[in-house]
C-alpha cells in the first residue's frame, strides 16, 4: 500500500549533498517532515550544519550531519561510507552540490569553469554512481534525485558554466534512468526557478528580492520547502512510475515573458 502524507517515507534512508541552507536544506526538512531519517553533507567548516542537523532531531528523525567536499571524488566517497555507518544502507540520494560565479563569456576564468563543471556535474555523477552501486548491491530499488535548474535551458548571460553543468546534469540523470531501470532505481530531477535562499538575499539584498517575486507570474519567488515537496514526491511510492523526468518547480519563471502584458498590443481576428 502506497503511503500519503506525513509517512510516505517513513523509514527510509536518505542522503542530502549540499544540504546546510537554502534548497538542500528545504528538501532534508520535508524529507525529515515525511518520515526519512536525513544524513546531510556540507562543506568542511560549514556555519550551517550543525543548526540544520538540530532542526531535522527536533522533526523525531535520526539526523547526522557529514562535513566533506563532495567536489573531489575522495569527499564523495567519505560522504557515502559515513551514510552507511550511520543508516546502514541508503534509499535515497538528493543530489544538491552547486558552486556558481557570474561573468562576461569573453571575461570568463577558467579556473571557475572547471570549479562550477565538477560542483555540480562530476560531483553529482560520482555520489550517484558510489550510491547506486550500494543500491544495486542490496538488490535494487532507489531513488536519485538531482536538483538541476531552469537554466539548464535557458541561456541567461553570464552564466555559461553553471548553465552548462545544470544541461549537463539534466542529460546525465536520464542516460542513468534508461541503466539502472534493469534495477528499479529511479533518477529524476528538478528544476528550481529563482528561490528565495540566503545565497541569493546575499547576491541581490531584500529589496531586489522582495520586488522581484512581484514580476514573476506567481507573484512570488519559491522557497526552499517548495522545492522540497516537490523532493517528497519523487523520492515517495507515488512516483513509483515516474523515471528520467526533468520537473520545473519554478512559478512559470521560465515563461515570465510570454505573458499577454509582455507582448506588443494587438487586435485580435
Amino acid at each position: 500500500m502506497t503511503q500519503t502524507g506525513s509517512a510516505r517515507l517513513q523509514g527510509k534512508k536518505s542522503l542530502v549533498t549540499g544540504g546546510a541552507r537554502g534548497i538542500g536544506k528545504g528538501c532534508a526538512l520535508e524529507l525529515a517532515r515525511a518520515g526519512a531519517d536525513v544524513v546531510v553533507n556540507d562543506r568542511p567548516g560549514s556555519p550551517d550544519l550543525a543548526e540544520t542537523i538540530d532542526e531535522l532531531r527536533s522533526m523525531g528523525v535520526k539526523a547526522a550531519g557529514v562535513e566533506a567536499n563532495v567536489f573531489e571524488h575522495d569527499g564523495c566517497e567519505e560522504v557515502c561510507r559515513r551514510t552507511i555507518d550511520f543508516h546502514g544502507h541508503i534509499d535515497i540520494l538528493v543530489s544538491n552540490p552547486a558552486y556558481s560565479a557570474q561573468c562576461n563569456f569573453l571575461d570568463y576564468d577558467e579556473g571557475d569553469f572547471e570549479r562550477i563543471i565538477s560542483g555540480t556535474l562530476t560531483s553529482g555523477f560520482n555520489m550517484s554512481r558510489l550510491v547506486a552501486r550500494t543500491i544495486v548491491d542490496r538488490g535494487g530499488r532507489g531513488k536519485l534525485l538531482f536538483i538541476s535548474s531552469v537554466q539548464a535551458e535557458m541561456p541567461l548571460a553570464r552564466c555559461v558554466a553553471y548553465g552548462a553543468a545544470k544541461a549537463g546534469l539534466n542529460h546525465m540523470s536520464r542516460t542513468l534512468a534508461v541503466e539502472l531501470s534493469a534495477y528499479r532505481i529511479n533518477v529524476n530531477v528538478i528544476e528550481p526557478g529563482w528561490i528565495d535562499t540566503p545565497g541569493e538575499e546575499e547576491k541581490f539584498g531584500a529589496e531586489i528580492i522582495r520586488n522581484g517575486g512581484e514580476t514573476l507570474p506567481w507573484r512570488r519567488l519559491g522557497r526552499p520547502d517548495d522545492i522540497g515537496r516537490a523532493a517528497v514526491f519523487l523520492c515517495s511510492d507515488d512516483a513509483d512510475y515516474i523515471t528520467g523526468t526533468v520537473l520545473p518547480v519554478d512559478g512559470l519563471y521560465r515563461f515570465k515573458d510570454c505573458r499577454e502584458s509582455n507582448q506588443p498590443p494587438a487586435k485580435c481576428d
